[in-house]
């Protein structure tokens, strides 16, 4: 590099340096390139700039073909754990985060929707949601009798007659178990029709509610244990990993890309940002806020210079650059 390449590439990295590190110059070189990054991707469509083949195996790279296994779902559960633990758990009430009124109105939106009518009736009216009923009853009736029997080692009259009794209804278990059958699904008919107006549950929910109102959200620990959220992390990967591999995700996935394509193929860049919520004020916020703590870390640790140089440098060793040289030296001439 010849000694006038060598002050130049020093003056631009001063310059450039200047630019990035004095906090009104950062700031109107942020403002100007967003505005020119506005106006170009004002004249450019999505269809123009990508295609939807690109999207899609961007997609089954992160989506199915990144592993999960590792770091990932390690560092979900330990956040998982983490919030589980968290002492705003305890210092927080129920009606806090969804006060009476809001919960009273969201339970009153759900219950109107359709697909929960629709939802209801489907399972209060299969006949599995019947068997299910009177299989845990008659299960419960059968245990009952049976720890009974075990229990007939007691002595005195108490032993006596629980084993006179363990005598009697032993052999009748089938037709106790039949009895019991029938008057269970005898009023399941009755329960499950009554259940399929939904005014009842609404009630049921929202009087639960109220009456948790006051308590702290911890309360849910009572329920879910640490190893509950573990497990469920754990149970939500192994899902994933399965389902993400499946025809059915690809179908949906390749659907869904489809559609943002059919929708905004035709929209220039700058209006699907604004579409998404997006637009300049926004982006010059977020370039202010990172911009100038990243520039000072890499300036403190001599690391500016370097990315700098390495990105200038080369041009001042080129025949581009020594062309341009000559070419003036020439016209001198």
């Amino acid at each position: 590099m010849t000694e006038l390449a060598d002050a130049l590439l020093e003056a631009q990295i001063a310059f450039a340096k200047r630019q990035l590190r004095d906090g009104d110059l950062f700031g109107d070189l942020v403002a100007e390139e967003i505005d020119h990054f506005l106006a170009d991707a004002g004249q450019l469509t999505l269809g123009e700039v990508v295609t939807p083949a690109r999207i899609q195996d961007t997609a089954y790279k992160y989506a199915v073909q990144l592993p999960v296994e590792g770091a990932i779902p390690e560092l979900v559960g330990e956040i998982a754990g983490r919030l589980y633990r968290h002492r705003v758990n305890d210092e927080v009430a129920v009606a806090e985060v969804l006060d009476v009124r809001e919960f009273d109105d969201l339970l009153v939106t759900i219950a109107d929707l359709d697909v929960v009518h629709r939802v209801l009736q489907r399972i209060l009216t299969d006949p599995v949601t019947e068997d299910i009923f009177v299989e845990i009853v008659v299960r419960a009736v059968d245990d009952a009798v049976t720890q009974g029997v075990d229990a007939g080692g007691s002595t005195g009259v108490v032993g006596f007659l629980r084993g006179g009794l363990s005598r009697v209804v032993t052999p009748a278990m089938p037709v106790v178990e039949r009895g019991v059958e029938q008057a269970t699904r005898a009023g399941m008919h009755f329960v499950l029709g009554a259940a399929q107006g939904d005014v009842a549950l609404v009630d049921a929910a929202r009087e639960v509610w109220r009456r948790n109102a006051t308590e702290s959200v911890g309360t849910f620990r009572e329920l879910v244990t640490a190893d509950d959220v573990e497990d469920g992390v754990v149970a939500a990967f192994e899902f994933w990993k399965s389902f993400r591999d499946t025809a059915y995700f690809r179908a949906l996935l390749d659907e869904g890309i489809a559609h943002v394509f059919d929708k905004y193929g035709e929209t220039t860049l700058t209006d699907l940002l604004t579409e998404l919520g997006i637009g300049r004020d926004d982006l010059i916020e977020e370039g202010l806020r990172f911009g100038p703590p990243v520039l000072e870390t890499l300036d403190e640790r001599g690391l500016l210079d370097d990315v700098l140089r390495r990105r200038l440098a080369p041009f001042y060793s080129s025949e581009e650059f020594r062309a341009a040289v000559e070419s003036v030296g020439g016209d001198d001439d």
